[in-house]
């Protein structure tokens, strides 16, 4: 029977959607109806095939509201032949994930497969072969509008997509979504760049950095699979807002299994109830600690003067205190961990044994060295020499102890700098201390010096200027064997303890080698608005390129005198009046009253990073968790208390940077109290 083929050019593609829908539901029953039962050997291998099967019927759902593809590329010649006159070319619907037909024939191709590269790279000056660059528009999940680049016809000249534009400044209602479709070329480089390299991309607001490293990692998934199967990738963001705000975009490009974790959720091996002024946060956020702990650790190593006598049957076999000492010196000098060095210790010590037992015409085996490193006398010996150190209490009686932290300090650490540390409470047990997130993260450093800590295959740092040189380096050793994308920008840095340079922190995680990239380019946060705030650049960040806004939607800008909290709840009320997502944004210690305010005049809002609904579209923001945050509009309320709610007018300044370019469509600056002079 055949099938009639549409005339008009958005029917055939309407077509072509909805036998892609049908192909992928097809895909999805065929891994469904998998029958396992006489398989698999055992029920161990049955779990892990069971729930392999359960990630790729996850990974094969059909979002509603999600398309399936979003451009198509028309190839002059077959991609990888010859380019021979007469050769007929090729047609790829380029989507988010790979679909095919019965037959296996493509239907759709992966947007990072290697033919789909051309969707974001070829222009008219650099064709690669592509004749036609097709967009597709969407109306929900409707396929609505097509839009056509004759790349190779050189007649027809470059213009701006309007597709593309379109769907750069659609609302952004709901948690962050994926930007598979408008990815630009210098974003694609990063994306696309390989598995054994570290990228570092410094971007401003608006620029897309958190997107790129997303999609970075579902490229790595997809071109690296097995690999990272074994090893795991992890994302690490400033907090759980942000996290919450940003976990749908990798599972609606098929990628399931990322864990996502904050720094504080990577090093909690102590309970978390205390905090710690800024002076003593910085220096114990300093990198020199890591040698403070060093110190303190190796400092219970006792070179031993007793010789180790080992008693087997009627024999005694005597390891002379100069032999333990020699044993000792080496293991030292391997520069292996603690913990794996003590576990040598005794097998080095029977070794002693073993060659006393040939010499003496015994013929002993690996058993026997074994028993002898077992023995009591053995055990008693290690225990005296190199005693098990448990890395909570080494850090405790460091912090608690100023006679203790002063010898293994001394050079390291200056007279004031130790008591800025030390605990004004010592505590007594682990339990009972009151750790701050710093001390957690020197707990996290010593517990790696006895133990490594264990190497993912790639880690995705974001919000990466916040950290401290030892938050850099918890982070780091969970990619000592893998590689790493950070994500950042130098102005946007607001703790005390904020990255100066990239090459110096990338020096701290491990990194030195990675290639930094800068993304000037601004695709979220209008003209107006982005040039209003880089007024701060030269006093927060100077030399900084700022960003160029490439949206054509100008959006707007407004600077209001409000006359208290009635006016701000006023701008809000006017902009929920537009479409889209409203931010309401202020310093911490305003939340309170602006929250009453909001409920006195009927008007819900939300959490940072809870989803926004058709209801309630409006969400009330502490500036201190405003970071990786966007909303289509957004009402800032009193930009002088933002930069007095910090400890000093730099980080006040920058976290003021931070609130005033969350803004996708439109700002409006609520004010009672005088504008920063550094507004101008």
């Amino acid at each position: 029977m055949s099938t009639t083929v549409p005339a008009d050019p958005l029917s055939r593609e309407r077509s072509h959607l909805a036998a892609s829908r049908s192909a992928l539901r097809a895909m999805r029953e065929d891994a469904q109806s998998l029958d396992i039962r006489d398989v698999t050997a055992n029920w161990v291998n049955a779990a892990v095939l069971q729930r392999q099967i359960d990630e790729r019927i996850k990974a094969l759902a059909d979002l509603s509201g999600t398309p399936l593809f979003f451009g198509r590329l028309d190839y002059l010649h077959a991609p990888g032949t010859e380019v021979a006159e007469g050769a007929d070319g090729e047609r790829f619907y380029v989507g988010r994930r790979h679909v095919h037909d019965a037959d296996g024939d493509p239907m759709v191709i992966d947007w990072r497969a290697p033919v789909s590269q051309p969707f974001y790279r070829a222009s008219k000056t650099d064709p690669q072969d592509i004749a036609l660059r097709r967009r597709f528009g969407y109306t929900g999940g409707d396929l609505t509008a097509y839009e056509d680049e004759h790349l190779s016809d050189p007649a027809e000249a470059a213009v701006t997509s309007r597709l593309l534009q379109q769907e750069i400044e659609r609302p952004r209602v709901g948690p962050m979504r994926d930007i598979v479709a408008t990815i630009q070329p210098e974003q694609d480089e990063i994306v696309r760049a390989g598995l054994a390299g570290s990228v570092c991309v410094q971007g401003g607001p608006g620029t897309g950095k958190t997107a790129v490293g997303l999609h970075r990692v579902a490229y790595l998934l997809y071109a690296h699979r097995e690999r990272l199967a074994r090893t795991g990738t992890l994302v690490i963001g400033p907090n759980r807002s942000f996290l919450s705000y940003i976990e749908q975009v990798l599972p609606a490009l098929g990628e399931l299994t990322v864990r996502q974790a904050t720094v504080e959720d990577l090093v909690a091996h102590v309970e978390v109830r205390g905090a710690d002024e800024a002076a003593a946060a910085v220096v114990k956020g300093d990198a020199r600690m890591a040698e403070v702990l060093r110190r303190a650790l190796y400092a219970h190593v006792v070179m031993p003067t007793e010789p180790v006598v080992v008693v087997r049957g009627s024999r005694r076999w005597r390891v002379a205190a100069y032999e333990l000492e020699e044993i000792v010196g080496q293991l030292l000098a391997r520069d292996i961990r603690y913990g794996a060095a003590r576990e040598a210790l005794p097998q080095r010590i029977a070794h002693a044994v073993l060659v006393q037992m040939e010499r003496a015409g015994e013929a002993p085996d690996d058993r026997v060295q074994d028993a002898v490193a077992r023995n009591a006398a053995v055990k008693a010996a290690v225990k005296a020499v190199w005693p098990a150190v448990e890395p909570a209490k080494l850090v405790l009686r460091l912090l608690s102890d100023p006679d203790h932290l002063a010898e293994h300090a001394e050079g390291i650490l200056t007279a004031d700098e130790q008591k800025t540390v030390l605990w004004a409470k010592p505590a007594r047990t682990v339990k009972s201390a009151r750790w701050s997130p710093a001390d957690a993260v020197l707990v996290d450093e010593a517990s790696d010096l006895v133990e490594r800590t264990h190497s993912l295959g790639h880690v995705v740092l974001d919000e990466a200027q916040d950290l401290s040189p030892m938050q850099y380096r918890a982070v780091g050793r969970r990619c000592t064997t893998g590689s790493a994308t950070v994500l950042g920008d130098l102005a946007q840095g607001t703790t005390p303890w904020a990255t100066r340079s990239w090459p110096e922190a990338l020096g701290h995680l491990g990194k030195a080698e990675a290639v930094v990239e800068e993304l000037t380019a601004g695709f979220r946060v209008p003209t107006d608005v982005i040039a209003y705030a880089s007024r701060l650049l030269p006093h927060i960040a100077p030399g900084l390129a700022p960003v160029a806004s490439v949206r054509e939607n100008p959006g707007f800008f407004d600077l209001r005198p409000a006359g208290g909290t009635g006016g701000t709840v006023a701008a809000c009320r006017e902009l929920l009046a537009r479409e889209g997502s409203v931010g309401l944004i202020a310093a911490d210690a305003r939340v309170p009253e602006l929250a009453g305010a909001l409920a006195e005049a009927g008007i819900g809002h939300l959490a940072p990073g809870a989803e926004t609904t058709a209801e309630v579209r409006l969400t009330l923001v502490p500036a201190s968790l405003a970071k990786g945050l966007e909303y289509d509009y957004v009402v800032l309320d009193e930009p002088g208390a933002v930069v007095d709610g910090e400890p000093d007018e730099r980080t006040g300044l920058r976290r003021l940077y931070v609130a005033l370019t969350r803004a996708v469509s439109g700002l409006i600056v609520t004010h009672t109290a005088p504008l920063p002079a550094q507004l101008g």
